[in-house]
């Protein structure tokens, strides 16, 4: 999809800029597959803020997302594009040979009628989910398990994609978005190419009152603060803080590493990000 730009006829028109959607289909979503999404505002089961800077918005149906694809056997055809407010990625609704519909994120290139497939036998071929010791080396996937039946949870934001780049027993070598060189059992599977819609990041909202409409409310420094909420408060006159960067809980947050060092899965990290 391509950027929009318009003509700085009001303050908050002239850095803003939109997706054109002309990969989308303009329809409503399919009503089996949506539910109501209550508006939690960062709130945890407590009533407590856990998320910080959340809350408004417009109001959003979740879409069920197919990321297990597990329906092994039976050829799906695409019958739409949509868009989906819960993620930067499109959707594609898949109509299966049995009648049954389901979601999934649409690769770049996917087209409205294409054919796709799950299972160990398929053509690797755009939008097809297939494990990942039946993939060709240097090939392009996303939705990638890292649990044999659990489902993708890797590279699946607009833009992403991993790179296959080695097979070595049980094990393959994926190259993610991030630059992490990381292994995942052969047997877990991932769909072939990279996610579409890779505008998003290009897009530049304009005006501080459409990230409202996306549920993000105003970030306050903490260098303006006062001491009793912030370590970076107080002082006379302007200060930038008096020490290094932290969190308002005290936690170095320029360079400082969060990582469990005994988490399990860091045997499986070949190479990090950084």
């Amino acid at each position: 999809m391509g950027i929009k730009k318009y003509k700085p006829n009001t303050p908050g028109q002239r850095y803003k800029t939109t997706l054109t959607f002309e990969d989308v289909d303009k329809k409503k979503s399919e009503k089996s597959l949506t539910k109501g999404k209550p508006a939690h505002a960062g709130r945890d089961s407590a009533g407590r803020i856990s998320v910080r800077r959340r809350g408004g918005g417009h109001k959003r149906k979740y879409r069920e997302i197919d990321f297990r694809r597990d329906k092994v056997g039976v050829p799906g055809t695409v019958a739409a594009i949509e868009y989906d407010p819960n993620r930067s990625a499109n959707i594609a609704l898949v109509q299966y040979a049995d009648g049954e519909k389901r979601y999934i994120i649409a690769p770049k290139g996917l087209q409205k009628g294409a054919v796709v497939e799950n299972g160990e036998n398929v053509p690797v071929r755009l939008g097809n989910s297939l494990p990942l010791d039946s993939i060709p080396l240097g090939s392009t996937v996303h939705n990638v398990e890292l649990q044999k039946g659990r489902g993708g949870q890797m590279a699946r934001s607009a833009g992403a994609g991993a790179v296959l780049v080695a097979k070595e027993k049980d094990y393959v070598t994926l190259r993610l978005p991030s630059g992490e060189m990381r292994m995942v059992f052969k047997k877990c599977t991932a769909t072939v190419g990279s996610v579409g819609n890779e505008d998003h990041m290009n897009v530049s909202l304009g005006k501080a009152g459409r990230s409202r409409w996306l549920g993000r409310r105003p970030k306050v420094r903490g260098v303006v603060m006062n001491p009793v909420d912030h370590p970076h408060g107080g002082g006379e006159g302007k200060t930038s803080g008096g020490r290094h960067p932290v969190s308002p809980w005290g936690q170095p947050t320029k360079g400082y590493k969060t990582r469990t060092k005994r988490k399990s899965s860091g045997k499986f990290i070949v190479k990090r990000r950084k």
